[in-house]
């Protein structure tokens, strides 16, 4: 057993140390990724904290706040057109118990005049625009703009006439796919490889695995981008259906298991961008920022324009590149 110990624990230090020193130096064994944008200021379902989530009208607010990256949600119609919407039961946004899969583009609902701001409880947005939105009107008004686009539904067709309008409208290199289903992303990246793609939830299990056991240093990663939770902001902000998330034990568990800067340091160092999620306040940016994320997604597009321009000194180094652009005058309707 002795002799056993003698060459373990020298070979098990040995690893230790080259892990912990290409955690640091990952350009050793990896090719930095060069993504065509570099968002620092991500505006959640379009901004919805200050319009109606998901309309044109939000996504004009969030690009006139000066925001980098728009994200939303799609689905399908019944006569086929791809309509941006978080639910596909529409009960909470319109107040109607009807999915968008059973109803044509026109006999869509309007969105609720006033409605409540998931990650914010108790807070409501309103907004003259309500109609839903189509994916081909928001890549024609904002041809530049990068947009994070999370595919909910286990639909070929879905997933093929978004990568078809992405095609359509040349913005392979700024659309990234987003899922938290790995079969979902599969198909995804089968229909359309040559657009960035996000961690599922299965993937991001793996990366802490590989983290914690020393071995992501050496392991290739094909995703971009890397979406999360903030954990503080749930039960405060945010109070999840899950109830096993409602636990102050499992959420304190969560945020020390995945809040770790030098794991998001070390995705950073090789191009993978990091963005936490939803800061409605000035004290969870603050914290997304010092734990290492390079993004920060909120419902709230001014706050988060606000907080960058009060602490530009401290944060004018997680950008790159002017992401500002000219707002289009593509048509938003139906």
């Amino acid at each position: 057993m002795s002799s056993f110990l003698y060459y373990l624990l020298p070979a098990l230090g040995g690893y230790t140390l080259t892990s912990l020193y290409l955690l640091k130096n990952p350009l050793i064994l990896h090719k930095r990724k060069r993504t065509a944008f570099y968002c620092t200021h991500i505006s959640h379902r379009g901004g919805c904290g200050e319009r109606i989530e998901s309309t044109m009208g939000a996504f004009r607010n969030a690009v006139e706040q000066g925001t980098h990256m728009l994200e939303l949600d799609c689905h399908l119609t019944n006569d086929g057109h791809v309509v941006i919407s978080h639910d596909e039961n529409l009960l909470r946004e319109s107040g109607h118990d009807v999915t968008i899969s059973s109803l044509k583009l026109q006999d869509l609902p309007l969105y609720k005049e006033r409605l409540e701001v998931t990650f914010n409880a108790g807070h409501f947005s309103t907004g003259a625009d309500r109609r839903f939105a189509l994916l081909e009107d928001l890549f024609r008004t904002f041809p530049e703009i990068p947009i994070s686009i999370e595919i909910k539904e286990n639909n070929q067709v879905l997933i093929e006439k978004v990568s078809d309008l992405v095609r359509r409208f040349n913005r392979e290199g700024i659309t990234v796919w987003a899922s938290v289903d790995s079969t979902i992303m599969k198909k995804c990246r089968s229909t359309n490889g040559s657009m960035p793609y996000s961690f599922t939830v299965k993937r991001g299990v793996l990366l802490l695995f590989l983290f914690y056991t020393g071995l992501l240093p050496f392991f290739p990663l094909g995703e971009s981008l890397l979406q999360f939770y903030l954990p503080q902001i749930i039960n405060r902000t945010y109070i999840p259906e899950n109830n096993i998330l409602k636990n102050w034990l499992i959420v304190s568990l969560l945020e020390k298991v995945t809040m770790r800067k030098r794991l998001f340091n070390h995705l950073a160092a090789r191009g993978i961008q990091v963005h936490l999620f939803v800061c409605n306040e000035d004290e969870d940016i603050k914290s997304a920022l010092e734990v290492g994320a390079t993004g920060v997604m909120s419902d709230y597009p001014s706050l988060l324009s606000s907080y960058f321009y009060r602490h530009r000194n401290l944060t004018s180094n997680t950008s790159t590149h002017d992401n500002s652009k000219k707002l289009g005058n593509g048509n938003d309707g139906k």
